[in-house]
């Protein structure tokens, strides 16, 4: 269990703790949903937490078999949608893995990253494709 605490500030922002290291950061509501936007929003997070969970999930099940992805990136866009309900409506991601890799070994980034705990904590509605792009692997193309 770890204990995530918002405090709310005032003027649609929070502070939000993390429990174990007593690390803060700030969230404001976005620009289009009555906020300044001066910082992540919290639906800014779930794209975050997205992102960082792919690359962190690659990255451990790469470091066991000795492959530095060190480099790699993870781009999110957030979607919104109002009908029926203002949620997230697609986060689409984009999976830069540096290096040259086996097909093996491609499988198994791909289907790493599509099982993340933050991928499948989303709820089915919300489209989450991830595209992945060896910029370094010819053979991937």
């Amino acid at each position: 269990m770890i204990p995530v605490t918002a405090v709310y500030t005032g003027e649609l922002g929070c502070e939000v703790s993390h429990g174990p290291s007593g690390r803060t950061l700030d969230t404001d509501a976005p620009t289009d949903n009555q906020g300044r936007g001066l910082t992540f929003s919290p639906t800014d997070l779930v794209a975050s937490a997205m992102a960082s969970c792919i690359l962190t999930t690659v990255a451990i099940v790469a470091e066991r078999r000795g492959i530095d992805l060190r480099g790699m990136s993870c781009k999110v866009e957030k979607h919104m949608v109002a009908d029926p309900v203002r949620r997230i409506g697609r986060l689409p991601a984009v999976l830069t893995i540096p290096g040259r890799h086996e097909p093996d070994i491609r499988k198994l980034i791909e289907r790493t990253a599509n099982s993340c705990p933050v991928h499948r904590s989303l709820h089915p509605d919300v489209d989450k494709p991830i595209e992945f792009v060896y910029p370094d692997d010819p053979a991937a193309s």
